[in-house]
């Protein structure tokens, strides 16, 4: 049997053909998390069926206050054209000295590949 919780609250943002979903679940050692859902509806022209393609990311306390940032520096600047000073965090990798900011970025960023 499943030992899944429901959420303690959801909110569903229509917006055009996506729909955003926030809902906040607890883990099992209590700690409350943000999943946020990008849902949108797609044709099939194989099937000639919609579906849902579903994206989802896990924001954990911890996080919140940088996302918030980032999120907010995001949006200003695409009100405004006028670019925010970048954020720093106590472990970020702009924060490291350069051999050490060159081996994250050449062990990890750079090997990211988002193809579709």
């Amino acid at each position: 049997m499943e030992n899944r919780k429901e959420e303690l609250y959801s909110q569903a943002i229509p917006a055009g053909k996506r729909r955003y979903f926030f809902d906040v679940k607890e883990t099992r050692g209590g700690d409350k998390f943000v999943t946020i859902t990008e849902s949108r509806k797609i044709f099939d022209t194989n099937t000639a069926e919609f579906y849902y393609d579903k994206t989802k990311i896990f924001l954990y306390k911890e996080d919140f206050e940088k996302f918030q940032k980032g999120l907010a520096n995001a949006i200003s600047f695409i009100e405004t054209g006028v670019e925010p000073e970048p954020l720093v965090f106590d472990n970020d990798l702009h924060g490291m000295d350069g051999e050490h900011r060159d081996s994250m970025s050449d062990g990890f960023i750079n090997d990211v590949d988002f193809k579709y």
